[in-house]
């Protein structure tokens, strides 16, 4: 690896950096002294000025390159009508670290507080902390009295980024868009899954550690895990690659050489050198889906290479390293597996300090709504046809979406796959009720469900409607669809309620069958003749 070079980013100081004269250089001057330590060579120093002030800063870094001709300054003008204005300081100051290009791979920053205005310092140092300027502290002070020295003392901290919350407003709103992010956009309206994402936000921003997915197939932690890398990289907390690979995909000696890379000749068809995927994950992120599937001796490699950044490629006696952020997925219950002795104890204890379970799409149903939008719209760009459902079926649908005999066994994979099929198979880009109905019963089939004509849902959907169906509990569905059949099949009021409280009659003083049966459909809006009505439509439905 190259050896990293350090840059400062620092204000000129207008007052302390001062001076055109020869005398300036018997004085202690922070910006310039710090380019005289033999032991803290500086590659580059980013000097902010204000416009009035660039005849010193032009100075400043010509005598910069006096005391270090390897130190390359650049000048950045900045301006602000008040630099004691902290708004106007800091909202400038964000820019810039938002349109820098950090190379946090091969580059340490440097962040210098001791120039500039208090205002200006606070503000580097709150950007510090919030790792909008991913670098430490470093401080300046002349020599002590007792030591005569020009180029004075200086201090580097490194701060813990995770005690602050100044500007709880501005990040509050970061913290926002990051979840966004980490959601793909969509408006999730489920609380425990966005208090998820906001935990899963706060881990990504302040922890390097390994992070665990779980929860079942096709719950998105693969599409999770990439939006976790983008975050992190729109941070400069990362600079390499995003790597993923399923272990259920690797087997045997493949499998070491996939992911610690091989020497040419180490084994059979290894015909020239392999880095392997740890190494090409170095300062980025590698994703290790299915983390259950690896073998022992993976997983005790895998191991040393999160705690050291070390490992041995095969038919190599040289180790390597590499620096990358770990996420791996399953749903398997990895402690279980544990005690089957089919995965490491130790290698779970270490991965598993950050573990968040995504649930399933049935566990969500107040966000199939949204996810269908995303989907419509993720089939519009992949395609260039957009397709959109009518107000009718997407009433129904979502109401079947959201009922108990919607599995989504396969979560958001069935979601994706549903919507692909009506929207190619839309005439004219407009989901109808019929097509929306044929995939209901397409998807049922694939669940191992026979959809039966008559279910409560059909009879509850033509008196009630979507809407208020989806309000029900299912008790109340069945009981409502039963009462509903019956009523279908007398003449009148009476007879009805003679078919439903028969056996009861016999035990009460009164035996008002008709106005029992009249306030139980009034409870729920309806009356017996609109209830005769659609029995047309549920004879036709059954034909």
């Amino acid at each position: 690896m190259s050896e990293r070079k350090t840059v400062v980013i620092g204000f000129l100081g207008s007052v302390l950096d001062s001076g055109f004269h020869q005398e300036r250089w018997n004085k202690w001057r922070p910006t310039v002294s710090l380019c005289k330590h033999p032991q803290l060579p500086i590659a580059r120093y980013e000097l902010i000025h204000q416009k009035e002030h660039t005849d010193i800063a032009r100075c400043v870094a010509a005598d910069i390159q006096r005391v270090s001709a390897s130190t390359q300054v650049r000048l950045i003008e900045q301006d602000l009508k008040d630099p004691w204005d902290f708004e106007q300081v800091y909202g400038s100051l964000h820019d810039l670290a938002r349109g820098y290009d950090f190379q946090t791979g091969h580059e340490d920053y440097l962040v210098h507080i001791t120039t500039g205005t208090h205002v200006q310092q606070i503000c580097l140092f709150l950007l510090a902390e919030s790792r909008h300027l991913p670098g430490k502290l470093v401080q300046t002070a002349p020599a002590d009295p007792k030591r005569r020295s020009a180029a004075g003392r200086y201090t580097i901290i490194d701060l813990d980024l995770s005690r602050y919350d100044r500007l709880a407003a501005r990040f509050q709103r970061e913290a926002q868009d990051a979840v966004s992010l980490l959601k793909s956009g969509i408006q999730t309206r489920n609380e425990p899954f966005n208090r998820l994402m906001e935990q899963i936000e706060q881990a990504a921003n302040y922890s390097r550690d390994p992070i665990l997915l779980t929860g079942p197939t096709g719950a998105g932690k693969s599409l999770l895990a990439r939006r976790i890398y983008e975050l992190k990289k729109a941070r400069h907390q990362l600079a390499g690659a995003f790597v993923e690979v399923n272990c259920a995909t690797l087997r045997g000696e493949s499998a070491m050489s996939t992911l610690f890379g091989h020497l040419k000749g180490a084994f059979t068809g290894a015909v020239k050198d392999r880095p392997g995927l740890l190494r090409a994950a170095d300062q980025g992120m590698l994703f290790l889906d299915e983390v259950g599937e690896l073998g022992l001796d993976e997983q005790t490699m895998l191991l040393r290479a999160l705690e050291d950044k070390r490992f041995l490629p095969l038919g190599s006696d040289r180790e390597t390293g590499s620096d990358f952020q770990l996420i791996t997925g399953t749903n398997r219950d990895l402690a279980h597996a544990v005690g089957q002795g089919r995965f490491r104890e130790d290698l779970l204890a270490r991965l598993n300090l950050w573990s968040f379970r995504l649930p399933g799409l049935a566990e969500r149903w107040e966000d199939i709504g949204p996810n269908l939008d995303y989907e419509l719209e993720q089939f519009a760009r992949k395609t260039g046809q957009r397709a959109t459902l009518s107000t009718e079926a997407r009433e129904e649908f979502l109401a079947f979406a959201r009922s108990p005999a919607a599995k989504w066994s396969a979560n958001f994979r069935d979601l994706n796959a549903c919507v692909t099929r009506m929207a190619t198979l839309a005439p004219g880009g407009r989901i109808t009720r019929e097509g929306m109905l044929a995939e209901k019963d397409r998807l049922l089939a694939a669940w191992g469900m026979v959809h039966r004509p008559g279910e409560p849902e059909d009879i509850l959907g033509d008196l009630l409607g979507p809407p208020a169906l989806e309000k029900l509990d299912l008790f109340d569905r069945i009981q409502l669809a039963g009462v509903i059949r019956a009523c279908r099949d007398s003449t009148s009021l009476s007879e009805a309620g003679r078919k439903l409280f028969e056996a009861s009659r016999g035990r009460r003083k009164t035996a008002n069958d008709a106005d029992r049966l009249r306030k139980y459909l009034a409870r729920f809006g309806l009356d017996f003749a609109a209830v005769r009505e659609t029995r047309e439509v549920a004879r036709t439905r059954a034909g």
